[in-house]
């Protein structure tokens, strides 16, 4: 037995939690079944559990020493399953239930990110088509909106016309209550991935995104070739400096932890760098950005995918559990 099955034997009886009952689910389902077999490769302990299909008792009936959370969207990246595990005293990846919650939550992280002078695009929260109206004549074509709590831009729309606001109301309605109107930045799309926890926590390398007519939608996201992910970059040496000091201070202020990536917007003129939103579960599939960044940086799949997992812990330490 070698040194990596011995450390991986350490970890215990793991459960990775993917698929769930989110408008993600398909991913999850790609990305858990990714994870598990890179830890079961590892010699981890490892098991598939969907909580759509199980109840979450039986985490604690069976012994689970800890999750890996491979959930996306809501009730799994929302602090809803961060808080079960905290009461059933499990250990998981990822960040706690207040920086899940909030995270999830586009509107309240543009909140604290502005409330630090952090930069992100202009925006409103709206919730009727005259609101989508004025927010499209105050912020200037084009604006994005889209679903406040929703990832992998489901329910995301370019509008640049006034007769379009509607259209883009309805499609985001269908998805959540809470909905962002959002100033569009012209320029180049970086994506950047943490690992790690407070003054440990550390940027991977950027990721620059290159969609087909800047269309980095869901297809584009999982499904398709055409995109193109530069990584090196090839931005100046100056501009990724910023932007990993940026995103470290974004993940840090909202109380994340374990591992997250954070969705930056440069804007083309001024090369200023403007933060999109942050996710705190992301994806892990073949077409994913985290193992791809992880890999420019000497990190294989089945490594990060140790590494996210020993950073699993809980938000309270209670005793005699």
């Amino acid at each position: 037995m070698n040194q990596t099955e011995l450390n991986s034997n350490s970890l215990g009886k793991v459960a990775v939690l993917m698929g769930g009952a989110s408008s993600e689910r398909e991913i999850s389902l790609m990305s858990g079944h990714g994870i598990l077999e890179a830890l079961k490769e590892a010699g981890v302990d490892a098991h598939g559990f969907d909580p759509a299909r199980r109840s979450l008792y039986a985490l604690k009936d069976e012994k689970f020493n800890s999750c890996f959370i491979a959930l996306h969207g809501r009730y799994g990246e929302d602090g809803t399953i961060q808080g079960a595990l905290e009461l059933m005293g499990i250990p998981y990846t990822g960040s706690g239930v207040m920086a899940s919650s909030i995270c999830i939550d586009k509107v309240m992280t543009k909140r604290i990110w502005s409330a630090e002078g952090l930069s992100t695009p202009k925006w409103q929260d709206v919730n009727s088509v005259k609101s989508v109206e004025k927010a499209f004549m105050e912020m200037g074509s084009p604006i994005i909106i889209k679903p406040s709590r929703e990832g992998s831009t489901l329910g995301l729309s370019k509008i640049t016309n006034l007769k379009d606001c509607s259209k883009g109301y309805e499609v985001a309605s269908k998805l959540d209550t809470s909905i962002l109107c959002e100033e569009f930045i012209c320029g180049d799309e970086v994506t950047v991935p943490v690992i790690g926890s407070g003054s440990q926590a550390y940027a991977l390398p950027l990721i620059r995104i290159e969609a087909v007519d800047g269309n980095y939608d869901y297809q584009n996201k999982y499904f398709t070739d055409t995109t193109k992910y530069w990584v090196p970059s090839g931005l100046p040496l100056d501009e990724e400096f910023e932007i990993k000091a940026l995103v470290l201070k974004a993940y840090k202020v909202l109380g994340c932890r374990g591992w997250g990536r954070v969705d930056v917007m440069i804007d083309a003129s001024t090369r200023a760098p403007y933060l999109l939103e942050i996710n705190t579960s992301p994806g892990m599939t073949s077409h994913s950005l985290v193992p791809m960044s992880a890999k420019a940086d000497g990190i294989d799949y089945n490594q990060l995918c140790l590494r996210i997992l020993k950073e699993a812990a809980l938000d309270y330490q209670v005793l005699n559990r």
